[in-house]
């Protein structure tokens, strides 16, 4: 037995008898195979690079910089661990690196005793998350193309990552001080503190700590920092009529394309000139690729594969109708169950609370079913994507507003976006579908496009809504004719004096919808006094509908068994309003002297 063998049998009897040892790496046990492998998208490919950048980790230097191993570095450059992480993926290992000298391989194994395992802090994990996304996105990953880089995501790593390493003030060990900035924002926010009392307290606290503290001095000081770890939102210039944005081919206009109405408040100011209305637009696609790239929520992004419930039973999206049949209509889309699918909400609220200014603001929220009942209805699963500005509601000029998020939709779609899934480290194609909106019925009528007034407001029965005016409103009546056809009411006179005899209204398939979208004129969009301000006169043939909605640009739209869901907040209290003022409450009362005028005329006994 020769010296090394010696060498190598005494220290695996050490660590027998002591478990607290290790080696960083012996060049027998490890696989080298790989290397040789030419598709980088092989599965053995990837889970040996996976396995090689591991090594890595355990050999950066105090800055956290390694020596990159891909093709074109060839391990002459020190590049940050997460920057290295993304050139392996990006360029590959350089093939002819076949002993790991750089990263830690030895023929003699390097005993390292391991003491007890600190605390660790997960603010570290955080910022890796995130900058590891950031990264992704500025190199193209293209076998055909390798790209350019940014430099700016490396910037802000490493600044971050100094911070969350760095003490809260000197000989403190409970916080960096990153993590009691987020912490501390956190609690601003879950309590609505407001910003001038929030830098009131990072005053007293800045100065009741000790000096060479690193406590920000005010809260746009906290809100720079954190930014960095934040995901930001896309300032969107509006035409004051709601005529289009300025955005995209029209990002350099001064005067709305459609209405000729300038851009600017004032046009003579002297400086930086103010817009008449700004929408906010929140990308949707680094949040989704945020979801993965963490490994506290990428496990989850399964759920609806793997904890769907028995047949029969409905308690969650996935046990429905609607999105079995989307399944089978799009087999290549739910043959990968990590491929996204969101519902939209919508609705106006007045930012000012009760005061008597009218104001309606409306926020655009997007949910992920994806993930199990008890995370996807929680608020911090809820993603703000549009921020619609007023004072005036969008009504049918919804569509204008939703364009940044349909045509990101679309190419989510069609294209998908490269994703690292950090629950088992690999990357996948991310594609996204968008089941449905949720909204009350005033909403549905500007995300739809068909009227929720009038004679033919109903969206189920289209075009033989059964209705009548009653003194000064349209009422909708025929509802017997969901009853069973056997049901006792169905032949009962008390409700109009004739018994009821018709079927339910058969449903309009997607080819009805389509051919009555057809028959639609082209209206501008806008509010415009020319081209008929708020409200427009339809003709007769075009039913109810006041546009086609900008969600048919979807290639899967037409097809969705269940567009729109009425929210079911707002349908319960209506009905408890009317129910609980008619039997309690004199002054709410449904019952009227006119309300009996009207169950005369229609000859219902009570």
């Amino acid at each position: 037995m020769n010296t090394l063998s010696v060498i190598r049998f005494l220290f695996l009897v050490e660590l027998t008898l002591n478990p607290k040892l290790c080696f960083s790496c012996m060049i027998m046990s490890v696989d080298k195979s790989w290397l040789s492998i030419r598709n980088r998208r092989s599965p053995e490919y990837e889970q040996g690079l996976t396995s090689f950048i591991e090594m890595c980790k355990e050999h950066v230097d105090s800055r956290g910089y390694v020596r990159c191993a891909c093709a074109k570095c060839q391990n002459t450059l020190l590049i940050p661990f997460i920057k290295m992480k993304y050139h392996m993926h990006a360029y590959g290992i350089l093939r002819t690196y076949d002993i790991w000298t750089y990263h830690g391989e030895s023929l003699i194994p390097a005993v390292v005793v391991v003491d007890d395992v600190a605390p660790t802090n997960d603010m570290a994990g955080v910022i890796e998350d995130v900058m590891y996304e950031r990264m992704e996105e500025d190199i193209n990953l293209d076998e055909g193309n390798l790209g350019t880089e940014s430099s700016g995501g490396c910037d802000d790593f490493e600044y971050l990552l100094k911070e969350v390493q760095s003490e809260l003030y000197p000989g403190c060990t409970k916080f960096s001080s990153l993590d009691f900035l987020a912490k501390l924002m956190h609690i601003k926010v879950k309590n609505k503190w407001t910003n001038s009392s929030f830098d009131e307290l990072l005053e007293l606290l800045q100065s009741s700590h000790p000096e060479g503290n690193k406590i920000p001095p005010s809260h746009y000081v906290a809100k720079k920092t954190l930014k960095k770890i934040g995901l930001g939102y896309e300032s969107i210039h509006v035409c004051k009529n709601d005529c289009a944005l300025f955005w995209k081919e029209h990002h350099s206009l001064h005067n709305c394309p459609v209405c000729n109405e300038s851009r600017w408040v004032d046009t003579n100011t002297k400086g930086k000139k103010v817009p008449h209305k700004v929408l906010r637009y929140f990308p949707l696609t680094p949040r989704l690729r945020r979801l993965y790239c963490s490994r506290h929520t990428a496990k989850d992004m399964i759920w609806h594969s793997t904890g769907r419930s028995e047949e029969g039973t409905m308690r969650h999206p996935v046990d429905g109708s609607s999105w079995k049949e989307f399944d089978i209509r799009y087999p290549n889309f739910s043959r990968e169950p990590r491929n996204v699918r969101l519902g939209l909400a919508a609705d106006g609220f007045n930012p000012f609370g009760n005061m008597s200014s009218a104001h309606s603001t409306w926020p655009v929220v997007l949910t992920t079913y994806n993930l199990p009942p008890w995370l996807c209805m929680k608020e911090s699963s809820f993603m703000l994507s549009l921020l619609i500005p007023g004072p005036k509601s969008p009504g049918k000029d919804m569509d204008v507003f939703l364009k940044p998020l349909v045509d990101e939709l679309n190419y989510l779609w069609q294209s998908g976006v490269r994703t690292k899934d950090a629950a088992t480290n690999t990357f996948f194609t991310m594609k996204v579908a968008l089941l449905w909106t949720i909204n009350d019925f005033p909403a549905r009528s500007s995300l739809s496009g068909w009227s929720g007034q009038g004679y033919k407001a109903c969206p189920t029965c289209n075009e033989n809504t059964p209705s009548i005016r009653v003194t000064n409103k349209v009422v909708y009546v025929g509802h017997r004719r969901f009853l069973d056809v056997n049901h006792v009411w169905r032949t009962s006179l008390d409700f109009n004096g004739e018994p009821e005899t018709r079927a339910p209204p058969k449903p309009y398939s997607h080819a009805d919808i389509e051919a009555q979208l057809s028959r639609l004129l082209h209206r501008l969009p806008g509010k415009h006094p020319d081209f008929g301000g708020v409200t427009r006169k339809r003709e007769e043939f075009e039913l109810n509908w006041s546009k086609r909605s900008i969600f048919f640009e979807l290639e899967y739209w037409s097809s969705l068994q269940l567009k729109h869901n009425l929210d079911v907040m707002h349908i319960e209290r209506n009905v408890c309003d009317s129910l609980l003022g008619t039997l309690l409450m004199n002054d709410k009362t449904k019952d009227t002297p006119n309300a009996r005028i009207d169950l005369e005329n229609l000859k219902t006994n009570f």
